[in-house]
Parts: C-alpha cells; sequence; structure tokens
C-alpha cells in the first residue's frame, strides 16, 4: 500500500500543474518538411514550459476537410488547424483580400504590401476568435489541366476546382465563364483523376506535397492568385494558458511560420522546375489575354466589397500599397 502511495504521489508531482494539449489539425503530409518543422517547435515548446504546454498534430488531413475540422474546434476535441485564408473567411472576411485573382503582379509586391497589412489581419482574426502566428506565403497558384491552356477561349466551360465555402473564387471563375466544382482540398487529387475536375490553380509546392502533379500534363504560368497559410488556435483554449506560456508559444510558432514565409517562396521556385521535371509542359499564356483576364476579374474584384465579402476600406489600402510598390518600381 505505502509502495502505490509512493507511486501515485510520483506521479502527481511530475506532472505539469495547468498542462494543456493543443490537438492541431492540418492537410499537410506526416512526413513532410512542414511536419517535420512544425513537430520540431512542438518540441521547443514542450520543453521551454517544462510540460505545461504540448501540442498534438493530426497531419495529412485524418481530421477531415475545414468543415470538419472547424466544428471540431467548436465541440473542443480540437483546438486549431493549419487553414488557408478561404477556410475562416466565414468567421472573418477580410482574410478574403490577399487571395483575391491578380490582385498582385509579383512576390515582392504581395511582400510589400503585407508588410503594412499582416498585423492588421492577424488582430482581426484575433477579435474573431483566433490566435494565429503569422501567415505564411505559398506562392501564386498557377493554372494546372489536363489539356493545354494560353488563351481565354480555352478556360470556357471547363471544370475549375474552387474550395469549400470560398465564394469569391466562385464568383471570380464564373466571371471568365468556367463551371466552377467546390471540394475539400482532401478530395481533389480524387476529382482529377475522375474527370469531375478538368483544371486546377494550386502553387506548385503545394501540388508537390499533394500530390495533384501527378494528375496533369500542362501548366500554365499565370500568376492567378497569391496563397497562404496559417495556423489558427482557438482563442478561448489559448486563454487558459499562462501569460509567460503564451508568450513562449507566440515566440516559437512566430519564428516557425516567418521561415515558412522566407523558405516556402525558395521551395516554390524550385517545385516548378520539379514539376516540369516530371514531363509536365509549360504553357505560356498570350499576353493580351492576360491583359483581358485581369480586366475580368479585377473588375469582378472590385465589386465584392460593395457586397460584404470584405471591409472595402481595408481593399482600397491595400490597393494604395501596391500602387506605392508599382510606382517606385
Amino acid at each position: 500500500m505505502k509502495k502505490l502511495l509512493l507511486t501515485l504521489l510520483v506521479l502527481a508531482f511530475s506532472v505539469p500543474v495547468h498542462a494543456a494539449t493543443l490537438k492541431i489539425a492540418t492537410v499537410t503530409p506526416e512526413n513532410s518538411q512542414w511536419m517535420k518543422d512544425m513537430r520540431a517547435s512542438a518540441k521547443e515548446i514542450k520543453e521551454r514550459t517544462e510540460g505545461r504546454v504540448q501540442i498534438k498534430y493530426y497531419g495529412g488531413g485524418v481530421m477531415g476537410n475545414d468543415k470538419k475540422v472547424l466544428s471540431r474546434i467548436r465541440l473542443g476535441s480540437l483546438q486549431g488547424g493549419a487553414f488557408t485564408p478561404s477556410a475562416l473567411a466565414s468567421q472573418y472576411s477580410d482574410l478574403n483580400l490577399y487571395g483575391l485573382p491578380m490582385v498582385f503582379d509579383s512576390e515582392e509586391e504581395a511582400a510589400y504590401t503585407r508588410s503594412r497589412l499582416d498585423s492588421k489581419l492577424a488582430r482581426g482574426l484575433e477579435d474573431a476568435g483566433y490566435v494565429n502566428f503569422g501567415f505564411a506565403a505559398g506562392g501564386f497558384a498557377i493554372l494546372m489541366s489536363n489539356t493545354p491552356i494560353d488563351n481565354l477561349g480555352d478556360l470556357k466551360g471547363k471544370k475549375v476546382w474552387i474550395p469549400e465555402g470560398d465564394d469569391i473564387s466562385r464568383r471570380s471563375m464564373e466571371a471568365l465563364q468556367l463551371s466552377p466544382v467546390s471540394l475539400p482540398l482532401t478530395d481533389v487529387l480524387t476529382g482529377l483523376q475522375t474527370g469531375l475536375i478538368d483544371i486546377v490553380a494550386m502553387s506548385p509546392i503545394g501540388a508537390l506535397v499533394l500530390q495533384w502533379h501527378t494528375k496533369v500534363k500542362y501548366v500554365t504560368e499565370l500568376p492567378l492568385v497569391y496563397t497562404l497559410g496559417f495556423m489558427a488556435v482557438d482563442k478561448r483554449a489559448f486563454d487558459k494558458l499562462s501569460d509567460e506560456d503564451q508568450a513562449i508559444v507566440r515566440e516559437v510558432m512566430g519564428r516557425t511560420y516567418e521561415n515558412f514565409d522566407k523558405q516556402n517562396l525558395i521551395d516554390n521556385r524550385g517545385a516548378l522546375d520539379a514539376l516540369l521535371n516530371t514531363g509536365i509542359e509549360s504553357v505560356p499564356f498570350d499576353i493580351e489575354e492576360y491583359n483581358e483576364v485581369r480586366r475580368i476579374l479585377m473588375a469582378s474584384n472590385s465589386t465584392f466589397g460593395d457586397q460584404g465579402l470584405f471591409t472595402k476600406e481595408l481593399f482600397d489600402e491595400m490597393l494604395t500599397y501596391i500602387e506605392e510598390y508599382r510606382a517606385e518600381n
């Protein structure tokens, strides 16, 4: 009996007081470098908080699509997830801004704008109930298909994938006379394989990680959409951590996402070369047709603020920074 009591006392004192486990879902494959880096960050957080904060990742999409993950967060069985902006746009609509089609010309232009707006978006997301630790650029989504696309006519009538709940992408694709097909990220590979969709827009690194490149034959290097990823943790769960532990988590994960932001762009350039080395063919898009596509999409973008899909004042501020960059460069 004494030995049992002693064992229980040892176990009791070995468990950190106010220990918390943050369970995070992501579609990132288990053996990818992204997941390895996130697990390394979780290990550092556990060590620096002396076990008071532990992060458990569920990779490879095992927790389901974004809707299921958000439902699990609301129920408390998960505390967060790794998302793209459209997944949380219903909670905080200004996340739509960076992903407006063809709003940016280059990665440098996007970086200039983000250096002035990221902090506002992070605060807005936190006000909406989700703590985040920075945004990681994914590069530009480019068109991938099984038939060559080099002009606007080649797009018309094609079935194009859009993320679930992404109303802006749906309306934008309809403006180009495409047929949008809404699917969760986890179902896109099957959609390509079965012919449910003809076209996807994804960054080269994303296509490689998710294996979409195995189901397409052509890429059209049209910088259609600037992509981002981020982690969002339920603020109610995060606020249960001590101030000291919150600061550690913010520091470590902030550094991790800052590294992702830099490294992803480097990896994305290499990923495009890797795609082409698999035999996928690059198709140039006619410049006059490019300008027409951009005219159509920018006209469509300008209407979304009036429809409440983002804050119009913040949209105008973003355009001001873009024009500043173009004037200086």
